[in-house]
């Protein structure tokens, strides 16, 4: 069964955790749980390398995994949600997969929804006024040109509260990019939602006077609204998603 690669891609902070945190047991667990017992304790090199701390562990727990989700695609949450309570539980939101403190959060204004991380997605953040469409365009250049996809709120409708949209879809993100541009107060909040769940923020305005005090450490692009404005944008946004994505294209 052909495995969606965002979702592959999103196997690998998974494997460097099954790597630290897995006994025989887990794996047999979860072998049960997933209803894929025979693929863990059929496959040849997988609890032998373990046992015996081989150097192609980390390779067989990747083919293993590979193999639990294309079992069924479901199986991805399944894994994830069994590393998390091994870990302590706590919700992982962040752009970042590395190790670190988790935080248990419970906002009463939004909803914690079973969404993952997509790894290649970018979320804008930006006034809805017509005279920022062309903004909007060239960051969607820059984003396909680094082999990402890009999503504004406007461009989605699942929840009945479009501030439940805006956080689903800053939690979907991997990046976000934040145009402060006439100092918009929606922007402002998004933008701290984003910092709090440890996203990979990129500002951008058209006035260093909209960059409010409390983010000017933070280096921000400054564009021009024209062609030749948009134009530069358009590519240094494209260095930057590469550079966060890890891309080598």
């Amino acid at each position: 069964m052909h495995v969606d690669p965002a979702m592959r891609q999103s196997l690998l902070p998974l494997k460097r955790k099954i790597v630290k945190l897995f006994n025989e047991n887990h794996w047999l667990e979860l072998g049960t749980l997933t209803d894929s017992y025979h693929i863990v304790s059929g496959h040849y090199r997988l609890l032998r390398s373990l046992s015996f701390g081989d150097d192609d562990y980390e390779g067989n727990v990747l083919a293993v995994l590979n193999s639990i989700i294309a079992l069924d695609p479901t199986n991805l949450s399944i894994i994830s949600d069994y590393v998390n309570e091994l870990e302590g539980g706590g919700t992982l939101l962040s752009g970042d997969t590395a190790d670190g403190p988790r935080f248990y959060i419970q906002p009463t204004v939004f909803k914690l929804q079973n969404i993952a991380q997509e790894p290649d997605l970018v979320s804008v953040m930006m006034p809805f006024s017509s005279s920022f469409s062309p903004v909007y365009e060239a960051i969607k250049r820059a984003a396909s040109s680094a082999f990402l996809k890009c999503a504004r709120a406007d461009d989605i409708w699942i929840n009945s509260a479009l501030i439940q949209d805006i956080f689903d879809l800053i939690v979907r993100s991997k990046i976000v990019v934040c145009d402060f541009s006439d100092k918009n107060p929606n922007v402002f909040y998004e933008a701290g939602i984003a910092h709090t769940l440890g996203k990979h923020v990129i500002p951008i305005t058209q006035n260093d006077a909209d960059i409010p005090a409390d983010l000017r450490h933070h280096r921000y692009q400054k564009y021009l609204n024209n062609s030749e404005g948009l134009g530069d944008l358009e590519k240094k946004l494209r260095d930057r998603f590469l550079t966060i994505s890890g891309s080598t294209k």
